[in-house]
């Protein structure tokens, strides 16, 4: 619960942060109804995944992302990179159209984890279509940019889960990793708000 009441007052200081920014300057800032936007969603995928973490806790008490890390790499969870979003090498175009590459990842990383179990299916299907959400609206604003790639991304090869315990175990990882994407993603869109 502490947790969550934390959670919410990050995203209520990162709205307000964006909130009060300046008018973006041409080519290198993002419109504020956009970027208010992209809070909003990454408020809701956050809370989505918060809510899918703590359910395979509870079920399945699988509590700690940290300790399933080797097993991760045994599964083949890929990592969307987001090297075009870091404050060294900072840049729109690169860093929308990893953000919404990522986001594509992790579509088809929750939709592998179909099964997981029937309690958890509300939670991913939840989650799945808030990333969709998110996907589009990344994507329109490219489109608005000029700047998205003639051919939509394609899925690359997903991990195979082949029991139950590796569902929930990367069930718990993808969540986690999302987690971090997010942490980054919003430092990223909070750079483009400024001047």
């Amino acid at each position: 619960m502490k947790l969550t009441a934390l959670q919410l007052l990050l995203w209520q200081s990162a709205l307000w942060l964006v909130q009060e920014a300046s008018p973006p300057g041409p080519g290198s800032s993002l419109p504020q109804s956009f970027l208010l936007k992209c809070l909003e969603q990454m408020r809701k995928v956050q809370a989505d995944g918060t809510a899918l973490q703590e359910r395979l806790c509870a079920t399945y008490k699988l509590c700690h992302p940290e300790e399933l890390v080797l097993l991760g790499h045994a599964l083949g969870i890929p990592q969307p990179p987001l090297s075009s979003c870091s404050s060294q090498a900072l840049q729109l175009t690169g860093c929308l159209r990893q953000l919404h590459g990522g986001l594509f990842l992790y579509q088809g990383l929750l939709q592998a984890l179909a099964g997981v179990s029937p309690e958890l299916a509300p939670a991913l299907d939840t989650l799945q279509l808030d990333i969709s959400d998110f996907a589009v609206n990344i994507w329109q604003q490219m489109e608005e940019l000029g700047v998205a790639p003639a051919v939509p991304p394609t899925q690359g090869t997903m991990p195979t889960f082949t029991s139950a315990f590796q569902r929930r175990a990367g069930g718990v990882l993808v969540a986690s990793d999302l987690q971090s994407f997010l942490e980054l993603a919003y430092r990223a869109l909070r750079s483009f708000a400024k001047p």
